[in-house]
């Protein structure tokens, strides 16, 4: 069968409305996939669906890419899929509904419910369950492709899911236009591989990419197009004359994002292998992927429950001059000192959690900071409470810094700043027999088919990976010649992101040459010391022979992660950035044979 092409059109909820009509003009487009949930989204959503119950789903879905676009994309007979549901994808459908009607359009628009398990709390509270919450807001499993994959033998032209893996998206398609079976492990895992190269848009197109001062045009990045085989290996691209790159670095960088361990990335339809997965630059302009290999899935779901757990301040003040970091000290003391005793005087209880950052003065770098002067910081403080009540005081005092307190301090950025409903996520795995998914189109439910009986719990899942062969690798020698010392950025590419409190780093060696001496001086003992200071768990290591490649994963490393964390960055989106600063010891002929540039 020919090759199946799919554009990329959102990574996130919030991405560039420019994606959708760029992608419509790439010849031969079949499929537009867009992702738009995240843990953290799914807390905004639940937030917003508290609010006003017709709420709850990714409205930039409707209002920004589909209905601008919509008569183009049903007259060349693209076909759309979107989690774009979130917490209510019924609400999603009908909008997009009315806003077809405007424009005298009726798309058939399917929607694939089954991932909403609020209902079963009780339940499974009863049966043991921990951590769950007793007044959740939310409750979602993490589903898979099947649902999609129905809805389009259906017919269906548009659908919106809720809260399905992000790849789940692309591998649904796949699966569906290439006629897969559901035991085609190592085909599911390189449709897999696929969605999740592309979840993210542009981050395989030259977005986050270690080397960003080679990546032109940021003003109109491209978005990801990817043209797949019926074996599941595909070749990446974006549309002609737009901006961003197609580097197989950059692509390497995101096959290794948020995987955890390699050998067992787990999905609701397979458990995925990416150890041997390559990346290969065929041209300027395109880069080819395969090597996924796949086994059976788990026997459940990975799924998230929120609740409301008390509220949250962030203020930020700019302080200027002379001695700015000790006058934001002294500021940011005097403000918490203060309003803990107002807190006293009426009673109410002290903070629950607090922050203090100096941004502009490598806050998050900790003892790596490099302290120089500086006379420009922004002064950030974020405090936690049970009541909004008792976030008050400090919401008001701090507009007294401006005339207060040190001099060259500028209090309000955009007046007071808001105090938000802390919405927090907990984890968990469900039983696949627990839950069923339907296909909505039209008049018709149709229950999707129930997942392999050949799925297995996570650790044996996990521990049938093949284990690799440990590669001898002698320590440098004194043949080597002398040695000089390099950031690790000259040695390879990174990017990071986050899976709940636990951080995930890639490490790509920019030669094959390179990875024996980083894999020796950066180990997991080595990442651990390095970020102490931040990561409060153990740190894990593993080997992507593929791609030349080591991803660490760091555990309890993000202060709660997401919507948990009071850190400016919750998401751990510089930790790569942070390492990429490691001093590595290398032979100085590198240099001399120009491999490395000299610093």
């Amino acid at each position: 069968m020919s090759a199946v092409r799919i554009g990329g059109a959102s990574g996130f909820w919030g991405d560039s409305a420019t994606a959708t009509p760029q992608l419509l003009d790439v010849p031969g487009m079949q499929y537009l996939v867009y992702d738009y949930l995240a843990e953290t989204t799914m807390s905004i959503l639940a937030r917003a669906r508290d609010k006003d119950p017709a709420l709850g789903y990714a409205t930039d879905f409707v209002q920004a890419a589909m209905a601008p676009q919509l008569s183009r994309i049903l007259e060349r007979g693209i076909r759309v899929v979107a989690n774009a549901g979130g917490l209510n994808p019924l609400a999603c459908r009908d909008a997009l509904a009315q806003a077809a009607a405007r424009q005298g359009l009726a798309p058939r628009i399917a929607v694939v419910s089954g991932d909403d398990i609020l209902p079963l709390l009780p339940g499974l509270r009863e049966s043991g369950v921990d951590g769950l919450p007793e007044a959740p807001y939310s409750a979602n499993a993490y589903t898979g492709a099947r649902g999609i994959a129905l809805a389009l033998a259906q017919g269906a032209q548009i659908i919106v899911t809720g809260r399905c893996v992000d790849s789940a998206m692309v591998l649904g398609v796949l699966a569906h236009e290439h006629g897969w079976a559901w035991d085609e492990w190592d085909k599911l895992a390189a449709g897999t591989l696929a969605g999740h190269v592309i979840e993210c848009g542009a981050q395989a197109t030259g977005g986050l990419y270690t080397d960003w001062q080679s990546v032109p045009g940021w003003d109109n990045m491209g978005y990801p197009v990817i043209d797949c085989a019926a074996d599941g290996s595909f070749v990446l691209s974006k549309p002609a004359g737009t901006g961003g790159l197609i580097a197989a670095g950059c692509v390497a960088e995101q096959v290794l994002y948020e995987i955890g361990d390699p050998a067992s990335y787990l999905m609701p339809d397979v458990t995925c292998d990416f150890r041997h997965v390559h990346v290969t630059q065929l041209d300027a302009d395109r880069v080819s992927v395969g090597g996924a290999r796949g086994r059976p899935p788990t026997s459940t779901y990975k799924a998230n429950a929120t609740w409301r757990d008390g509220y949250q301040l962030a203020t930020m003040l700019a302080i200027r001059g002379p001695a700015a970091r000790a006058k934001a000290d002294k500021t940011a003391a005097a403000l918490l000192d203060r309003s803990r005793r107002m807190l006293r005087e009426h009673g109410l209880a002290d903070y629950r959690e607090t922050c203090v950052e100096m941004l502009g003065c490598e806050a998050l770098y900790g003892p790596h900071a490099r302290h120089l002067p500086t006379r420009e910081i922004v002064l950030r403080i974020v405090v936690r409470h049970e009541s909004a009540a008792g976030l008050g005081f400090l919401q008001r005092e701090c507009a007294s810094a401006g005339t207060s307190m040190g001099p060259g301090t500028r209090s309000s950025f955009q007046g007071r700043s808001d105090i938000q409903p802390v919405v927090r996520v907990h984890s968990f795995l469900l039983p696949k027999t627990l839950l069923q998914e339907h296909v909505l189109l039209e008049d018709r439910v149709i229950p999707v088919p129930p997942a392999a009986g050949d799925a297995q719990p996570a650790h044996l899942a996990a521990a049938q990976a093949e284990p690799e062969t440990e590669r001898d690798e002698p320590a440098a020698t004194p043949d080597e010649g002398p040695l000089a010392t390099v950031a690790l950025q000259a040695l390879a590419w990174a990017r990071s992101g986050d899976k709940g409190d636990t951080e995930n780093i890639g490490v790509i060696a920019r030669r094959p040459e390179f990875l024996p001496l980083i894999r020796r001086q950066l180990g997991a003992e080595q990442v651990r010391v390095y970020f102490a200071h931040l990561a409060h768990g153990p740190v894990e290591r593993f080997d992507v022979p593929g791609l030349h490649a080591m991803n660490f994963v760091l555990n309890e490393a993000l202060g709660g992660g997401g919507m948990s964390s009071l850190r400016s960055d919750p998401l751990g989106k510089s930790y790569a950035q942070m390492l990429l600063d490691h001093p590595m010891q290398i032979p100085r002929s590198w240099i001399e044979h120009g491999w490395i540039a000299p610093s």
